[in-house]
C-alpha cells in the first residue's frame, strides 16, 4: 500500500500493511512522516519485484554461503524484508509483514510504469488513530483498508 524513502540508501520501500506504516510513521505524527500516501501499484510490476528481489538478509539454507547471498543482493533490484505485523494499538503480532526495498531498475519502472494511483490516507490514519486511542476498536477497524493474503510466485524470497 504505502511506500516511503528507507533507511537504507537509494532505496524506496514499498510497505503493504497499513498498519506496519502506521507503526512505522507513528499514525502521521513522527517528524518528517506526517504524510502518508497509498501508492497503488499494478500486480504485474509487484510480481516482477518479488520474483527479482532477494532477501535483505543472510539465512542459511537459503543461501549457499554469506559471499554468494552478498553478491546476489548487490546486484538484485528488489530485496524482501520480513517485520512483525502490527495491530491497531501497534504492537506486535506472531506473525510478518513484507517490505519490499526497490533499487535501481525496479525504482524506475516503479515511478514510470507500474504506479497506477496516489491517495493521500493522512486524514484516514488520523481518524482511525483516534478511534482506536479512544476505546472504539470495532469502529476503527471498520474503517481500515482491506488487506488480503497475497499469493506470491513461487520464487518469492522467504516465503
Amino acid at each position: 500500500m504505502e511506500s516511503s524513502k528507507g533507511y537504507e540508501r537509494g532505496l524506496t520501500w514499498i510497505k503493504p500493511s497499513f498498519l506496519w506504516m502506521m507503526y512505522r510513521c507513528g499514525w502521521a505524527a513522527k517528524e518528517g512522516q506526517e504524510t502518508v500516501l497509498a501508492v497503488e501499484i499494478s500486480r504485474e510490476g509487484f510480481d516482477w519485484a518479488l520474483g527479482n528481489a532477494e532477501l535483505s538478509h543472510y539465512e542459511r539454507g537459503v543461501h549457499p554461503d554469506r559471499a554468494t547471498w552478498q553478491r546476489t543482493l548487490r546486484h538484485a533490484p528488489a530485496r524482501v524484508q520480513w517485520d512483525p505485523e502490527r495491530d491497531l494499538h501497534l504492537n506486535r503480532l506472531p506473525y510478518r509483514s513484507l517490505q519490499l526495498g526497490l533499487a535501481g531498475e525496479a525504482s524506475r519502472r516503479y515511478a514510470d510504469e507500474w504506479t497506477v494511483a496516489i491517495r493521500d490516507v493522512t486524514p484516514l490514519a488520523r481518524e482511525i488513530h483516534e478511534l482506536a486511542r479512544a476505546g472504539k476498536a470495532d469502529e476503527a477497524a471498520r474503517l481500515l483498508p482491506d488487506e488480503r493474503s497475497y499469493p506470491a510466485p513461487a520464487a518469492t524470497p522467504g516465503t
